[in-house]
């Protein structure tokens, strides 16, 4: 079992149940899943970048991404509907815990000057979302195969009800949240 899931479980369910005096345990809100998201814009006039952020999404989460595509067809931009622009991947169950451990332990203290995520990016449904500047933070990443640096989203899916509920939930997983 994963040390996160075993977390979750053992201190913080009680924890938040106690918190928010849940009737039912079923209430208690849990990570639905993350998706992670590298916008590759300029990948319109060059696959090979569309690639390199696949692969690197792929290097990252152990899972094989799929490419975003574009809607619409926008002349200023030279993007036609249907051309990958991107890349993303979801991650539940293991890989999920997996990955959350690998972000809060070892990626985020690798990021320079460093003082804690930020509490403003809830969606008011229980949703949070972090952007990072550059895939280097992750120790997967090699320098030197690095095509070009790019930024990517996470998002925490969780089916807490409010944003007080869900950064409780981030926060009893080890979310560094800013002072």
């Amino acid at each position: 079992m994963n040390r996160l899931k075993e977390k979750y479980n053992k201190e913080i369910l009680p924890s938040l149940n106690e918190k928010h005096k849940y009737k039912n345990t079923m209430e208690t809100p849990k990570l639905e899943k993350i998706v992670i998201n590298i916008g590759a814009g300029d990948g319109a006039a060059n696959s090979k970048l569309i690639d390199a952020a696949m692969n690197d999404l792929e290097t990252i989460t152990g899972q094989k991404p799929v490419p975003t595509r574009a809607k619409k067809s926008i002349a200023g931009y030279k993007l036609r509907a249907g051309q990958a622009i991107g890349s993303k991947v979801t991650l539940r169950g293991d890989a999920m815990y997996n990955f959350l451990d690998k972000l809060i332990s070892i990626a985020l203290p690798r990021v320079r000057d460093f003082k804690g995520v930020s509490e403003k990016s809830f969606d008011g449904r229980g949703n949070y979302t972090i952007g990072l500047t550059e895939q280097l933070i992750f120790s997967e990443i090699e320098y030197d195969d690095v095509v070009k640096i790019r930024g990517m989203d996470i998002v925490f899916v969780t089916t807490a009800k409010t944003n007080e509920e869900a950064r409780d939930l981030l926060q009893g997983f080890g979310m560094p949240f800013r002072k």
